[in-house]
């Protein structure tokens, strides 16, 4: 293409045609209809469950990731009365210096080529399977706002990363999607931009989207995630205690946006990656949760990682459920802290 130094491989179907041609059944539409009903009472403060949005940082093997989700079916039917989840089936990953594993959407087997078509087609597969196999309607984190509606009718989440909530386009987007958004604070720590990303999401909004001028309503169900930040230096400054909470509520009450509410990415900078102290960390929340009945009307939930083994591993190790991005909490773990966790919310 003239003026342009990109080589145009081939167009890609557009979401409604990917849908018609893998639509969803009349069971995933039931499904999918009373567990956003069932999120929207969490967030709107009608259902006082703890949310768990939790499983592998990126999910890069079909099967392994519908294995972990059955576990977790288990576990869900036997705390349902506290805790309600929402697995992690995250299909792009951002990269910080552009390199490495982008998720299942760039690349459906980790040891191919990247293939974009494949991996639009192999990400719905794989959501409308989880579905169907479990009963659970997932999350994913909205790395590319167009490419939101290849999955928005399968998806009950969405997460804004801490380099994109920042961004025009993500924020108004967000707005539209008709599902609860987490907007995390940006890897730098300004929860003011955070706020300022949620007051942008709640609100109505007119723009262009994949060649269309769109009107949204506004989002409000759009909410914080706290992640964590990094210094100047490098270092990992954790936002998850006591005093951010309590800072995050009274950011809140200025701006007067809807439904006040944070989820807790006991991970990521809170963590330093250190996946076994996510299970302190979500000790740590709880804990504020019982000091402060504010502070308990306002976090909703957790952002845990967690696959079916301990830790992480190269691309091509091989590992059966073990993580080839962030490390995660295996199973055993992960099992033991929600059946703890649903102890402590339950007090």
């Amino acid at each position: 293409m003239e003026g342009m130094d990109m080589n145009f491989i081939r167009k890609l179907p557009t979401p409604l045609e990917l849908k018609t041609e893998y639509p969803v059944t009349k069971k995933i539409e039931k499904i999918k209809e009373k567990r956003d009903q069932e999120l929207a009472d969490i967030f709107t403060g009608k259902d006082h469950r703890l949310l768990l949005i939790i499983g592998p940082c990126s999910a890069d093997n079909e099967d392994a990731v519908i294995d972990y989700i059955s576990r977790l079916r288990d576990v869900q039917e036997r705390v349902k009365d506290v805790i309600f989840m929402v697995p992690r089936i995250y299909t792009n990953k951002p990269r910080t210096i552009g390199k490495g594993y982008k998720g299942m959407l760039h690349q459906p087997d980790p040891n191919q080529h990247e293939d974009m078509l494949k991996g639009i087609i192999a990400i719905r597969h794989m959501h409308k399977r989880a579905v169907e196999e479990t009963g659970f309607t997932c999350a994913d984190e909205m790395l590319y706002p167009e490419n939101h509606r290849y999955l928005s009718d399968l998806l009950s989440y969405v997460a804004v990363g801490a380099r994109s909530s920042e961004d025009q386009q993500h924020r108004l987007v967000a707005g539209g999607v008709g599902i609860p958004v987490g907007m995390k604070n940006p890897t730098g720590g300004d929860l003011s931009v955070m706020m300022n990303s949620i007051t942008a999401a709640q609100a109505p909004n007119m723009f262009l989207y994949r060649g269309w001028e769109v009107q949204t309503q506004g989002n409000p169900l759009a909410h914080a995630i706290l992640r964590g930040a990094v210094d100047r230096f490098g270092n990992n400054i954790p936002n998850y205690h006591y005093e951010h909470l309590q800072q995050v509520f009274e950011m809140y009450q200025e701006k007067g946006l809807q439904n006040p509410a944070v989820i807790v990415d006991t991970n990521h900078s809170n963590s330093g990656k250190k996946y076994l102290e996510q299970i302190r960390i979500s000790e740590d929340v709880m804990h504020s949760c019982h000091i402060s009945k504010d502070i308990h009307n306002l976090v909703k939930g957790l952002m845990i990682e967690s696959y079916i083994e301990d830790g992480n591993q190269g691309p091509h190790d091989g590992c059966y459920g073990k993580s080839i991005t962030d490390p995660c909490l295996g199973w055993e773990k992960t099992e033991r802290l929600i059946y703890q966790l649903a102890d402590l919310w339950d007090m």
